[in-house]
């Protein structure tokens, strides 16, 4: 008999443990381990441009992440991402400044710090949704934008604040090959994390308030309870991405943490895929380089005869602009469950073939 013959053809899962195992095969683990060891060799090989890149992947995707777990496993909704983002940036360079504890141990903090602002305002979003529960985080985004303006104790006002790099046993990561080990153990720990959460009991909860908060409420699942959880874990995530974004640019100001911002981190979540952990980091790696890609295709228009024609340059300076809404639109028509579900399919086509129907 064949090997094709032999092999299963389908989806077998005999037990609750395997069905919510963070690998699927043996096979994934291994590949996944494959990917990481490789990651770790990446300062080896290349310059500084991409690993530039790979560090911002790292410390949106660990934010973008946080704001799926609200909005894409729990079913809320939040405009005001972005600021608990920059929350975490000021609250780590604050704490080092003001008292003088290691940068080590101001980033947690700062992602605690965040955690408790987010359920502050997550206290009366916790019992709206919808609407109500958009306007009211946009709310947040703006309240807390002004805070970032006025309280120069914290956030040094109009000048920004400094933020010292991190430093390990006397060795200070402020270069782009070694703060990226930082971020890459950052994002693998905290991507870790995040499945193990979801795998638990307070997961499942965020997934019924999602699904059927009314049959969630009836099995005993306490509907407020767990929105608030939510928002206090999505607010932890950004202010630890937020914290790894300060100490690596070394310098924070407010006018980074607008409303775009807030945005962009919903473009990605939508565009990778709602409800899914590895969805959420396609669609960081998405957004991060498709405005490079958009530079590129500018930069090569100017070597033909279209670069000649200013409306048509002038034009894709304003797509560029424009990218991030742009996409939304087309991913919402085309591909509403976004690139974890465009994955899933191919990779279902091969692993039921020859019936892949």
């Amino acid at each position: 008999m064949s090997s094709l013959a032999m092999r299963p053809c389908g989806d077998f899962r005999t037990s609750y443990k395997a069905d919510n195992t963070i690998f699927e095969t043996k096979t994934i683990r291994l590949i996944t381990t494959v990917v990481i060891a490789i990651a770790c060799l990446a300062p080896l090989v290349l310059d500084g441009y991409f690993l530039t890149l790979f560090i911002q992947i790292a410390y949106l995707g660990i934010a973008a992440l946080g704001l799926n777990i609200l909005v894409g496993f729990t079913g809320q909704i939040s405009l005001g991402h972005g600021a608990f983002f920059g929350f975490g940036a000021f609250a780590s360079a604050w704490l080092n400044t003001s008292f003088q504890i290691p940068v080590v141990l101001c980033i947690p903090l700062a992602g605690f710090l965040t955690m408790a602002v987010g359920m502050l305002f997550g206290m009366p979003a916790a019992r709206i949704k919808g609407l109500y529960l958009a306007i009211a985080t946009l709310a947040a985004q703006f309240i807390i934008e002004d805070f970032f303006a006025r309280a120069e104790w914290f956030s040094g006002g109009s000048s920004g604040s400094m933020a010292a790099p991190v430093n390990l046993f006397g060795f200070d990561f402020d270069t782009d090959q070694s703060f990226y080990f930082i971020a890459l153990f950052a994002l693998v720990f905290m991507y870790i994390w995040g499945c193990n959460l979801m795998r638990s009991r307070d997961g499942r909860a965020f997934v019924a308030v999602r699904d059927h908060y009314l049959s969630a409420e009836i099995m005993g699942v306490k509907l407020n309870k767990y929105r608030l959880l939510s928002f206090g874990i999505s607010s932890f995530y950004a202010g630890i991405g937020g914290a790894i974004y300060a100490h690596y640019l070394g310098y924070v100001s407010a006018e980074g943490f607008t409303i775009l911002m807030s945005i962009q981190f919903l473009a990605m979540v939508i565009i990778g895929g709602l409800g899914s952990i590895k969805g959420t980091l396609m669609g960081v790696v998405f957004m991060v380089f498709l405005p490079e890609m958009l530079e590129s295709i500018v930069g090569l228009m100017k070597y033909t005869d279209w670069g000649n024609i200013p409306m048509v340059t002038d034009g894709l300076a304003y797509i560029k602009e424009m990218a991030i809404g742009l996409v939304i639109i087309l991913f919402l028509i085309f591909e509403p469950e976004g690139l974890a579900h465009r994955w899933a399919q191919i990779k279902n086509y091969w692993k039921f073939y020859p019936f892949a129907y």
